[in-house]
């Protein structure tokens, strides 16, 4: 192994998790490593664990084992969520040079002291400066969840809710928007966010100082519908695009029956009319949701509640999920279980009433003006255009003089079923006037 050791990461799971490899790649530099971008270029690899499923252990333990068979010589170290529940069981898998029971980028460059890096930093560690892998960049406020929902194994795996101190984040977010046109809000439970500090503040007032002190966009990552206030509201509308008009709020069921046995704290009505009520003042809005299937107890006359709602709300796409046993969790012990063929039909189901909504949705944005960010740069060989994303969360093709990490605003334009937009030099740079 060379004096200097190339690192590779591989991230599963959420954009917290995302942040947190980060977190651990400028830990690892700053004690002398080398990052890697692919695998085979690297002499360590660390792989960043999500337990929210059970197909998330399995794609992790089955990447490291891959990853001993194409390259004996590779040392592999192990961190994250999955660890965090299971570090006896990464312990005992003989493809692993070292473990970490969770994201503590400290303990993570301790695992690869062996291996030549530093076992000590000789500067205090500094705010995220950048998301190497990205256009945009995270921007983690909290870690942890004081909730208790049935089904979750990740508020087992992190703990409860701990908040960043806001100047930490102002000064954070200000370090990652010199490279990056647009930063992500991120946490386990951002809608918890300075519930904990003295004083107490609220996501509300932090996202007022990041749009007064910051200049990127900023966008908020997954939060419970209930939990958006009416200032965090008022933001989404009148900022012009800054706090971006995109809300990714989880629903997991429209049974208020399931709603119950998940341990939600919210009703149906109260999502619903929280949803609608927002729907009505933002506009355009970018709306997602989680939806959770086959969840034990879970009857077609469940099920059918939860169609209606997702029929009825505004979504523009949904991630659906069937139920996954999760040790340690309350759902792990209900009776009732759904069959896997009648979850899955249930999720096909779903999945298709989000992909008809987001058709929708993308036709109607055709001949109205976005917020776009170039996310990469085109491919000269190609006529595909740049990848680009909008603050209402479409992804579109940029053609003309578009290059990565622009930010500007032009009229959409519907080809087939892609939304595309053309980037002139003549065009002025974002303005907030949209």
């Amino acid at each position: 192994m060379s004096d200097t050791p190339r690192v590779w990461y591989h991230t599963f799971g959420c954009k917290a998790n995302q942040y947190d490899t980060e977190r651990m790649r400028q830990e690892l530099e700053s004690r002398g490593a080398a990052t890697a971008f692919v695998p085979d270029d690297a002499e360590v690899a660390v792989i960043n664990t999500c337990t929210v499923t059970n197909q998330a252990d399995a794609n992790a333990r089955r990447l490291i084992r891959r990853l001993r068979r194409e390259r004996p010589d590779l040392r592999i170290v192990v961190a994250g969520c999955s660890t965090a529940l299971r570090e006896a069981d990464y312990l005992d898998m003989p493809e692993t040079d070292g473990v970490v029971a969770g994201q503590d980028p400290l303990l993570v460059a301790g695992a690869l002291s062996e291996f030549g890096v530093e076992a000590e930093s000789s500067a205090t560690p500094g705010p995220l400066a950048r998301n190497v892998r990205g256009t945009r960049g995270w921007l983690k406020v909290q870690d942890g969840c004081d909730r208790k929902c049935s089904f979750c194994a990740t508020r087992v795996a992190r703990g409860d809710s701990i908040s960043r101190p806001p100047d930490e984040v102002i000064e954070e977010a200000k370090a990652l928007a010199r490279h990056h046109p647009e930063l992500v809000i991120t946490g386990i439970h951002i809608g918890h966010y300075g519930l904990d500090l003295e004083p107490r503040i609220t996501l509300s007032d932090l996202c007022t100082r990041l749009l007064g002190e910051v200049d990127a966009r900023i966008r908020l990552s997954s939060i419970e519908a209930t939990e958006i206030d009416d200032r965090l509201v008022g933001l989404l509308r009148d900022s012009g695009g800054q706090l971006a008009r995109h809300l990714h709020v989880p629903m997991q069921s429209g049974s208020e029956e399931v709603l119950r046995l998940m341990r939600r704290w919210h009703t149906r009505e109260a999502y619903r009319a929280r949803v609608l009520e927002i729907a009505g003042l933002v506009d355009p809005l970018g709306l997602g949701a989680d939806i959770i299937v086959g969840f034990p107890g879970e009857t077609d006359a469940h099920h059918a509640e939860t169609r209606a709602l997702v029929e009825e709300l505004p979504f523009t796409y949904l991630h659906v999920f069937p139920y996954s046993v999760r040790d340690r969790t309350v759902a792990a012990s209900l009776p009732d279980r759904v069959p896997g063929d009648v979850a899955a039909a249930r999720s096909r189901e779903l999945r298709e009433i989000g992909v008809e909504k987001g058709i929708a949705y993308r036709a109607a944005r055709a001949g109205t003006t976005a917020d776009i960010v170039v996310e990469q740069t085109a491919d000269p060989d190609t006529s595909a255009g740049a990848s680009a994303l909008t603050g209402d969360y479409l992804r579109i093709r940029v053609f003309g003089d578009a290059e990565g990490g622009e930010r500007f605003t032009a009229p959409l334009t519907l080809e087939g079923d892609q939304l595309i937009a053309r980037r002139e030099r003549a065009l002025l740079p974002y303005s907030a006037s949209v």
